[in-house]
């Protein structure tokens, strides 16, 4: 909110100093909004990049603003193509990721303000737009650098490129597009579907039945995350537009005190987000009505306009998810299972003393944890509603999604334990055979269960020769520590929690030996 308000300041001044619009105010506020939410994750390269992108983007939606007005079906198709490229480049990365969110936050803010309530006039707001969003990543470049230091706020771990060894086996061709790509085509056609309709059926509001298609299908990681965010999001949104207008007739056109209500709305909203996305949905909704109001539309006649809007905007965005090359709750699980994995080899193979680097490692164990957790909670939300005997049949198995993440989320405190017990005595366990034996087993299995949950085949056993120590140079045995039985103790939890999962995603394919050459002579 620090960063929303800064921006928010500077925008007055603009506006008031250069003679802009109202909605370039609004553009700002909503591209700080989401700015101070992402920008969190953002190293030095990632907020040079903002520097570049967020202006260009911020200039090419106040252009977008006045080519939806003035030529409306060339506007909508560019709306359409902007957001999904956005989308689509994630399949570069995640620094291309957090390029392509930035580039969606200048498009969503076309659609806040009320259509034909603003003129098109020209294009002097343009070079002003890309202004306030450079200052907007400077101010909340200046901010978080402050709370991080002030300790108010974590760093994010950083992303670390895992080194696993890849199998040699030649892959099948890939007979569908990538998710990114998949993400991008689904929503595509919700909002194509969504311009088409809201155009229609209502030519002054169309722009709700587009937004709530944007946020249903946005994020969504399966058929099975988009289908309960879909309801949870629809509910909020709609819960949002009727507390709103109930309370928006209050302040009247132009009233200072909605501003203030806006505000406070918008920084419950971004605590209660962490909770429920459906909080997120309802504050954000109520957001517009009262922004609405501002403007002068009366609040009572639209209510059931922008319930209608929402509920068509939100089987869109479902329908488009479900239907147009849907993306596997199965798949989404496998891989957030095998990034956790990855996790936990990377904390086996780190070097225990160093002390930074043990605790950067479970972080990022930690992380990938709660990502699947996330990816899996709409699977135990939809195995806790009855169904049918009938139906339950066609249900599909639990066995990657609920019983994946207990097993690792039995494996957080042996690791909290684990890395306790390196902090305190590093140079204990890394000199015992034991312990360092252990270690290298389990980040063996850590990796054959990874190969299975990839289908990939796993080398050929070989002789085992002599044990050998490859974590940790050989030195003087220091004198028992107590640290050393804890740290075997959850050693074997952990390699409990492994045997799990290597018999919910069955052993991985063997790579047969290659056949010795002939001999010649």
């Amino acid at each position: 909110m620090a960063t929303v308000l800064g921006t928010y300041g500077w925008a007055l001044l603009v506006e008031h100093e250069a003679g802009l619009r109202v909605d370039s105010v609004v553009q700002a506020v909503v591209i700080a909004s989401a700015l101070g939410r992402v920008q969190r994750l953002f190293d030095r390269t990632d907020r040079l990049v903002a520097c570049v992108v967020l202006p260009c983007a911020a200039a090419g939606g106040t252009e977008l603003s006045t080519l939806i007005q003035e030529h409306p079906l060339a506007g909508d198709a560019a709306f359409v193509v902007g957001v999904a490229g956005a989308i689509w480049v994630r399949r570069f990365g995640a620094r291309a990721t957090r390029a392509g969110t930035l580039v969606v936050l200048p498009l969503i803010a076309v659609l806040v303000v009320p259509a034909g309530m603003v003129p098109a006039d020209g294009h002097e707001d343009t070079a002003w737009a890309a202004v306030t969003a450079l200052a907007a990543v400077v101010w909340g470049t200046v901010v978080t650098w402050t709370a991080q230091h002030a300790g108010l706020v974590k760093r994010p771990p950083p992303a670390r490129v895992t080194t696993a060894p890849r199998s040699t086996a030649p892959r099948s061709p890939r007979r569908r597009p990538g998710v990114s790509t998949r993400m991008a085509l689904q929503m595509a056609a919700a909002l194509a579907a969504a311009f088409a309709i809201g155009r229609n059926l209502w030519p002054d509001h169309w722009a709700w039945v587009v937004l709530t298609a944007f946020l249903v299908c946005s994020g969504a990681r399966s058929r099975g995350d988009v289908l309960v965010k879909g309801a949870w999001r629809t509910l909020g949104a709609a819960a949002g537009t009727v507390v709103a207008t109930a309370v928006s007739g209050e302040f009247g056109p132009r009233s200072d005190t909605a501003v203030v209500v806006i505000f406070v709305v918008l920084a419950v909203a971004t605590w209660l987000r962490e909770l429920s996305y459906a909080y997120w949905a309802a504050c954000v909704t109520a957001v517009l009505s009262l922004l609405y109001d501002w403007f002068g539309q009366s609040p009572g006649d639209l209510l059931h306009t922008r319930l209608a809007g929402i509920a068509v905007g939100a089987v869109l965005g479902v329908a488009a998810s479900w239907l147009v090359l849907p993306i596997r709750t199965e798949a989404v699980v496998r891989a957030r299972t095998a990034a956790a994995l990855s996790g936990l080899g990377e904390l086996m193979e780190t070097d225990w003393r160093n002390g930074p680097a043990v605790r950067m490692a479970r972080a990022r164990f930690t992380y990938r944890v709660e990502q699947l957790a996330t990816v899996t909670a709409p699977m135990r939300i939809l195995a806790a509603v009855p169904v049918p005997r009938a139906l339950s049949a066609h249900r599909h198995p639990d066995h990657f999604t609920l019983r994946s993440v207990t097993a690792l989320r039995r494996c957080a405190d042996p690791v909290d334990e684990l890395t306790d017990a390196a902090g305190r005595a590093p140079d204990a366990l890394t000199a015992d055979p034991a312990v360092t034996r252990r270690r290298a087993q389990i980040a063996a299995h850590a990796l054959t269960v990874r190969r299975a949950i990839g289908r990939r085949p796993t080398p050929p056993a070989t002789p085992e020769g002599p044990p050998q120590d490859h974590l940790t140079p050989p030195g003087p045995t220091p004198p028992p520590d107590r640290s050393v039985p804890t740290a075997l103790t959850a050693l074997e939890a952990i390699d409990t929690q492994l045997t799990v999962l290597g018999a919910l995603f069955g052993p991985p394919p063997v790579l047969a030996p290659e056949a010795p050459a002939a001999a010649t002579g």
